[in-house]
């Protein structure tokens, strides 16, 4: 598995990267907007089969390929499991071309000075470890800001930056993500803010390290520009937040450099109950769109 090419990859980010690290709790829902109910499986393990047979006909559908989607972000369930017996992260580059990625963070805290922190991960440096051996690059951790709290900001990206230090530390790139609730009246004073702290801990990098970030889609068009551009970031990544997808591109195509990260976005309109044709067009679509928005700026 050549590093060196999925560094290349990431960098260049001539697409974008697919989230499809939904978890425990967001699965019911999106097995729901996949057109699977509550009522049609019992419990955790028919539920996690569930959304991994849809993760697996997203992954082997053609038009998921390393040409539009240069990344994908794994829940570890799905990097513990195999696609047509080939384990999923292995699959995913060897196959696909796809550069495969870890969402490692447990979930938030309660709100604090208008900002969700991330809950400890227990174990994490053996998480680490096995996500080395399994041929991932990267991993992905979230917290939330949903107000422009200088205090609450500070506290988020210091946590997120010690974080990804310690993902450094074990020859992975951690893709930084401190979303800002795309609702809140003070949003772009909240990206202000956060802009700064993001600027002051990439300072602070060694200079042979490198981060990612993922961010939600800002009030200015490429007011993150001082980031994508900052020596330490490899590439910038934008999250859909809440938007539709045509909303997402739309202000995605404004930001250059920056590329798409979606989850939502992405499998908005996939159903089970389309037909193998069905639902390979629909993604294609889906994935020729966002690509496109990816590459506009």
């Amino acid at each position: 598995m050549s590093n060196a090419k999925q560094t290349e990859q990431m960098r260049k980010g001539e697409g974008f990267i697919a989230a499809l690290d939904q978890s425990g709790g967001s699965t019911p829902k999106a097995l729901r907007l996949y057109g699977i109910e509550e009522s049609e499986y019992s419990g955790d393990t028919e539920m996690f089969d569930l959304i991994h047979q849809m993760r697996s006909r997203i992954i082997k559908s053609p038009a998921f390929t390393g040409d539009k989607v240069v990344g994908a972000i794994l829940f570890e369930q799905t990097m513990d499991r195999d696609i047509d017996g080939t384990p999923t992260a292995t699959y995913l580059w060897e196959t696909r071309g796809v550069v495969p990625f870890l969402k490692i963070d447990k979930g938030l805290e309660a709100e604090v000075n208008g900002c969700q922190m991330m809950k400890p991960i227990p174990g994490l440096d053996d998480l680490l470890s096995r996500a080395a051996k399994a041929g991932i690059f990267g991993t992905k951790e979230r917290s939330v800001i949903s107000a422009a709290n200088a205090e609450g900001i500070k506290a988020v990206v210091a946590q997120q930056f010690e974080l990804g230090n310690q993902v450094l530390a074990h020859g992975l790139v951690p893709i930084i993500e401190p979303e800002v609730t795309i609702s809140i009246a003070d949003k772009a004073e909240a990206e202000a803010i956060l802009r700064d702290e993001i600027l002051a801990q990439l300072d602070a990098l060694p200079a042979d390290k490198q981060v990612m970030l993922k961010l939600t889609l800002p009030s200015e068009a490429n007011f993150y520009k001082p980031l994508v551009d900052h020596p330490r970031v490899m590439k910038v990544v934008a999250l859909s937040g809440g938007y539709s997808r045509d909303e997402a591109n739309a202000k995605l195509a404004q930001n250059t450099g920056m590329i798409a990260s979606f989850s939502r976005a992405l499998t908005e309109g996939l159903s089970a109950k389309q037909t193998d044709a069905e639902f390979d067009a629909m993604l294609e679509e889906a994935i020729s769109s966002i690509h496109a928005a990816s590459v506009a700026g």
